[in-house]
This record gives structure tokens, sequence and C-alpha cells, in this order.
């Protein structure tokens, strides 16, 4: 998609819509004892005041500005307030440790930081409080700091490729690309009350929840936090939510929920963040008559395969590569053939892709092939252009010879009665031999042979797990993903000391 190097604002273009409508409601927290409201001339005004605040604290247009906050709509405002005055912030996630944090400042070396004193911290220099942040507010608006679209934006963090976490920059254009998933993904439209399960502080939340919904002049609904997800379909019944977006684990608990699931006026759900399996996409649907249309996306580019109201995925694949997108399945030699499995890539010219990773050069170099950037995860696109995801590299097995995808193995054995959550990953039983475990949450350990004979009826034997061990529940990232590597290392410390 070419660009234009007109004068160019990403919190602007997000807020252009509201702007001719400024009584229409923009941001619901929702579900708790204080809900909160804000309208697209509330916020307007806060982010433009915002921007003005931080101008006044001598920070000047491109400085890094670090954001130690938390589940608040304090977030959103003060990512847009500083994007406005052209500042580049860097949203963290607020559950990082302050040795964690400590290595970012060491890193980026921002010139500022905004910070929720609830939010872990090591002690600097020139640190925003919440309530400074909260009173710039209702200052006089900035005017929006214009310029070119492929100047850097904002810096978020990843955890890569090795699980060091890295820092991706992004142009203010980026935000053009997303227009793509308004019609690849969302089904998107004005008249929308889109509901985010996530937390402000998280970047499927920030873009899907927010950002989007905003840029077509939407609602946006937010749960309040600490909401159990068996309360969200009454919240969206209440709040007649129309989209709901969420990551695949909080589907799963809803549906574990007792009772039945009435949302009235909920369209379609929307799933990012991990592989939802086919299993519990017909689950979804079977229990509320609404289709979930997943994506799938990275830090480096956001999402650009999915589903949607009119292009669904077959079976278990994730979807097409979004209208305006040139994405491949490469191969050591380049784009390979359809039905041969290879490495998923979009190529550089894509609006959405990264600038690079901060002060490392050589590593951004290192993922791209030619002209295609290296997403690091496996999948397979049939002759429709339905791509399935087979997993990372990091996370595919080898069984004789044979490489496995755990998903693969996830979605066969997630139908099994008593299953209620399932990791599959390959785990050291004994020096140089590996095999395929199986870990299940369930209410009580299930029968081993009866388990092994429901893996024969579903997979190849090359497929099916050696072992079967029962948990509790399953070790999940902060927002529900399931922590494959936590599974591992649990296991092999436990039977190897």
């Amino acid at each position: 998609m070419p660009m234009d190097a007109d004068p160019f604002n990403l919190a602007a273009y997000v807020l252009a819509a509201g702007a001719a409508h400024p009584d229409k409601p923009a941001l619901s927290l929702v579900g708790g004892d204080k809900p909160e409201h804000w309208t697209f001339g509330d916020l307007i005004q806060a982010v433009r005041g915002t921007a003005t605040g931080l101008l006044q604290r001598g920070l000047t247009p491109g400085d890094l500005v670090l954001m130690r906050l938390g589940n608040t709509p304090d977030f959103p405002l003060a990512y847009l307030g500083a994007i406005a005055a052209g500042l580049v912030p860097v949203p963290t996630a607020a559950v990082l440790t302050e040795a964690e944090v400590a290595r970012i400042i060491d890193t980026l070396r921002p010139r500022f930081i905004l910070r929720d004193p609830d939010v872990a911290c090591p002690p600097a220099a020139n640190v925003l409080s919440l309530d400074g942040l909260r009173a710039m507010r209702d200052l006089p608006a900035a005017a929006w700091h214009m310029g070119d679209p492929e100047r850097l934006g904002y810096v978020i963090y990843t955890s890569g490729t090795s699980g060091k976490p890295t820092a991706v920059m992004h142009a203010h254009r980026a935000i053009r690309a997303r227009r793509m998933m308004f019609d690849g993904w969302y089904g998107l439209r004005p008249d929308d009350r889109v509901m985010h399960a996530g937390a402000f502080n998280w970047t499927y939340t920030l873009g899907t929840g927010l950002l989007d919904p905003w840029t077509v002049g939407a609602t946006a609904l937010i749960p309040e936090p600490g909401t159990a997800p068996a309360n969200l379909p009454a919240i969206m019944a209440a709040e007649q939510a129309t989209i709901f977006a969420a990551a695949p684990g909080v589907y799963r608990q809803m549906l574990a929920a007792p009772g039945t699931i009435e949302v009235p006026t909920l369209r379609h759900g929307l799933s990012a963040g991990e592989k939802m399996s086919a299993a519990l996409r017909d689950r979804w649907q079977d229990a509320t008559d609404t289709p979930v249309f997943e994506a799938f996306g990275m830090s480096e580019c956001s999402t650009f395969i999915s589903g949607s109201p009119d292009a669904p995925a077959d079976g278990d694949a994730v979807g097409r590569a979004q209208p305006g997108r040139r994405v491949a399945i490469l191969g050591p030699e380049g784009p390979v053939a359809d039905g041969t499995h290879g490495t998923i890539a979009i190529h550089r010219s894509d609006p959405g892709l990264m600038l690079g990773y901060w002060g490392a050069p050589d590593q951004t170099a290192d993922r791209f092939q030619g002209d295609w950037f290296l997403t690091g995860d496996q999948g397979v696109r049939d002759a429709a252009g339905q791509i399935t995801y087979l997993g990372r590299n990091d996370d595919m097995m080898n069984a004789g010879g044979f490489r496995v995808s755990p998903l693969e193995v996830e979605a066969a054995l997630a139908s099994m009665p008593g299953i209620e959550a399932i990791g599959v990953t390959e785990v050291e039983v004994k020096a140089d031999v590996r095999v395929i475990a199986a870990f299940y949450a369930a209410p009580a350990p299930l029968d081993d042979d009866a388990l092994r004979g429901y893996a024969r009826t579903k997979l190849a034997r090359y497929k099916q797990p050696r072992l079967y061990i029962h948990l509790p529940k399953l070790p999940t990232g902060a927002n529900g993903k399931l922590l494959r590597r936590a599974l591992r290392a649990a296991f092999e410390a436990e039977n190897h000391g």
C-alpha cells in the first residue's frame, strides 16, 4: 500500500472521526460499581491537554517516554497524548518487575517516565506521578505535531524468538495499516460497541479494543479490572456489545462457567494472542450462535492474516492474508508452493511492518530473507489462500525425525471428555531422549489408557504423546497465553533435579 509523505500524526488520525461527533460515547469502563464514561470530546481534550502538559515539562518531539501505568484509562490517554505532542511513548506491561524495568531504562534511556505508584519502577529522575499526569488533561489543547509518517512513533517490547525482550520501533504510518483489519478481520462499523476483555496496557487491547474502534468513530467497552470471565457475557448483554475480543483462554473460561450464555446483540467474536482450536471455536458458536474470527500477527507487524465475516476461515486455518497484504510461505530458497510447510513471511513494503529493533541493526537484518520479513512461525497455505498456523520454530517438536506442531496435538486432544485445557510440548526424560508430553487441566486425573486410546483415534502414532500429566491448571502469562516453556521447565526440574 503506497504511503504519501503528507504531514501526519497517529493520534490525530485515530481521533479524527470522533472529532465530528464530540458527544458520542468513546470509552466506557463497564461491569463495576463505579462505571466510567468518556465522550469523544472528553477524550480529545484529555489527549491534547496531556500533550500540552508534557511539552511544558521541557520534552521535545522525538523524546522517549516510558509508560509505567496500570490497567486504567490513564494508559491510552497518556499514550495518545505523548504521540499528539510528537513524543515517542514506550508502553510496558504493569506486571514487569523492577529489575525488568531497570533493564528497559538502561537500554532506552527514556527522557521521561509516567508512573502509577502501584506499578513497579526503579528510582529514576524525570518521573511524572499519576496525579501530575491527570492534572494535565484540562490544560489548553496542544496543536497536533505533524511530520513524516515514516518517523518513529512508538516503541513496544516483544519476547522475540529467543525469549529475550526486544524493543520494536514503529512509525506513525503503522496505524494506517490497521485499516486493512477493519474489513479483513473485524467487520468494523461506526455504530459498533466493541468490548475487549484485556487490560488497557496490553497492546492487543490498545489496538483492537481502543484505537481501531476510535478510528472509525465506534465505542470501546473495557470491563472493570479483575472482572471474572464468567461475568463477561452478562456485561456484554447489558452494554449491548456488538463485537467481543479476547484471547482463547477467556473464551474457554466463559464456556466453562455454569449456565447458558446470552449475548443477544453480539454479531461475532475476535480472537488473537495464540491459536484458537477449531473445537473451542465450534463450542462458542454452539453456545452463542455467533462465530469467532481469529487473527495471526506479531509485535513487529500487528495482525495480517485472519478470518472475517466476509471470508471466514475453514477448519483449522487462521484465515487469509488481509486485503492489501503481501504474505508468503517461505522455504530456504524463497516462496514455496501451496500445500508445502514453511515460514510465514510478510513483504517489507507492508505499512504496518516495524522500522526495526532498537539499537540492533544486525538483529533486524537477520529477520529478512530478501524482501520478506520472517515471522519465525510455521504455516502452510492451501490453493484457496487459507493459511494454517503450525506453531513457532522453537515450539515445533521432533518425533522420530518428523516435525510436529504442538497446536495440532492440542487441537486433537482438546475435545477429549473431561479435559478443560491442554498444553503439549517436548520434554527430556533422560539424557538425549525427548518425548512428546501432554499436560492437561481437569477436575481429577483421567485414565491414561483412555487418553492414549483417544489419541490413537485422532493422531498418527508419531504425533501421539508418550506422557500424560495432570495439573490443577496450566501456566499462563498475564494475558492468558499458554506458557509451554514453563510446562517443560517445571517437568524437567522435578524429574532431573
